[in-house]
């Protein structure tokens, strides 16, 4: 066996050791005590990737050359500029800035994988149909991704598109947009098959990029906010499914791999949260949610009751079982270490406290376990909807931190509404419902909570860590 042969068994052993890494690492990211591991792993495989690449693709030829012409320079280049942006703004962001954040890490992967396939079409005339037709399909998903993110970031941040948009004929605009750009990507692939001349070519390739740009924005811009949970997940969906594609055009097995892991629980993930919002796929990406206010009648006629904190404290006192709701409201506040606080002094009172997370509840995937989580809240106390809500008319007291849309009754008595049919958390079951809100604002979607009016329900009105230190106090002076 020739040193080329050993090269290519090399390279195989270690992409397929970055594969499993992956798949590992992926398979530990699901449960929190084991999530901090499953990063590293992932992390490791990454790296045994981008070596081998580099190796095989010869990139070691170039170290003796000069500066411009040395592979390594870029590449060194490139991982300091990155991780030197990567760690000042990981490190500056606020956990109620990760869902922007998460949203825009998706739009790198597919702006990452679209640039690629665009290097590959300038570099690599010789390419075949197959590939010819990957990478046309790797430019069409990344431009997506990439746009819709930004567009997701802007809706999240407040700092674009703050308003909701309705475009005329959105979806014959979107779907002629979708018919051109695929038509960019046959005149491409024909220009390699010799069909057609090689100018037809790059016009195709000039096409599908601006068609598959102009239609991420348009896709997601007329989408409300209330769906920017799923829409994240799904343009993460969508990063994945560009870099697969980008693997088959290189004929890369780790970037396949990869890309179809990321692609495939991004896409499980958007279904999931899907079916929490009693949404289809379909619906989420043909119509929009949550673009207009509600008032509700119940809201029209009664004012919410409000309540002190001393004389909350002394209702949480007496009550045996108590189960948090969070929602957005906390991480605004960054509550979670004094939820944690109140949490045990509640249990050393003898309450049985849980914690009852929507799918959707936050503005990301995730969003409350992540918070909840880094309060050092005990992973076995975060329970789904369909493993509290059966508890929920024996429960004492249930506490609403920062909820709207994930707790509002309207969704199963109301047909008029838009939320009606979506699964939410049953707190209005519980004996007491404390919500903890600033003022009387509507959630995200602008949709009117009739919770915050029925009889059961006292609001405290106020900044909610604040207010909830201020119930760890009133536990420590008794």
């Amino acid at each position: 066996m020739n040193w080329a042969d050993i090269s290519v068994v090399l390279t195989t052993i270690l992409y397929m050791i970055s594969a499993v890494l992956f798949i590992r690492g992926i398979k530990l990211l699901g449960k929190a005590d084991t999530a901090r591991k499953g990063n590293l792993m992932s992390s490791v495989g990454m790296l045994i990737a981008v070596v081998t690449v580099l190796l095989e693709k010869k990139v070691t030829d170039t170290l003796t050359a000069e500066p411009m012409k040395n592979a390594y320079l870029w590449a060194l280049a490139a991982i300091v500029l990155g991780g030197i942006i990567g760690a000042v703004w990981s490190k500056k962001v606020e956990m109620t800035g990760m869902p922007q954040l998460v949203a825009l890490f998706n739009g790198f992967g597919g702006l990452s994988s679209l640039l690629v396939a665009l290097t590959q079409y300038m570099t690599d005339p010789d390419v075949n149909t197959f590939s010819a037709v990957a990478l046309g399909l790797t430019i069409a998903i990344g431009a997506i991704a990439f746009t819709g993110s930004v567009v997701a970031w802007g809706k999240l941040s407040g700092k674009m598109f703050k308003k909701n948009i309705s475009i005329p004929g959105k979806n014959f605009i979107n779907a002629l947009l979708a018919i051109v750009g695929l038509g960019g990507v046959v005149m491409y692939a024909l220009s390699i098959a010799g069909i057609v001349s090689a100018q037809i070519g790059d016009i195709g390739i000039i096409i599908v990029t601006a068609a598959y740009l102009i239609l991420g924005l348009t896709m997601v811009i007329a989408i409300g906010g209330g769906d920017m949970p799923v829409i994240i997940s799904l343009l993460n969906a969508f990063s994945g499914l560009a870099a697969a594609f980008a693997g088959l055009a290189m004929s890369n097995s780790v970037l396949v791999v990869s890309g179809c892991l990321v692609g495939t629980s991004g896409l499980i993930l958007t279904l999931i949260m899907c079916k929490a919002m009693n949404r289809k796929l379909g619906a989420l990406l043909f119509s929009s949610f949550g673009g207009s206010a509600k008032k509700g009648a119940a809201g029209e006629q009664k004012e919410p009751i409000s309540m002190s904190v001393e004389d909350a404290y002394l209702i949480l006192e007496a009550a045996s079982s108590v189960v948090f709701i969070p929602g957005y409201g906390m991480a605004v506040a960054q509550a979670q270490h004094a939820v944690k606080e109140l949490c045990d002094k509640l249990e050393e009172n003898g309450a049985e406290v849980n914690f009852a997370i929507h799918p959707v509840a936050g503005r990301m995937p995730g969003h409350m376990n992540v918070l909840l989580a880094e309060a050092n809240v005990p992973y076995e106390q975060l329970k789904t909807a369909d493993e509290m809500n059966p508890q929920m008319s024996n429960t004492d007291v249930a506490i609403v931190i920062g909820a709207n849309d994930v707790v509002n009754p309207s969704a199963i008595n109301d047909e008029s509404s838009p939320l009606y049919g979506m699964p939410i958390i049953n707190a209005f079951e519980a004996r007491t419902v404390f919500v903890l809100k600033r003022g009387k604002g509507t959630g995200f979607s602008g949709i009117e909570n009739p919770l915050f009016t029925n009889d059961n329900t006292v609001m405290i009105y106020g900044d909610a860590k604040q207010t909830v230190s201020s119930l760890v106090s009133e536990f420590d002076e008794a």
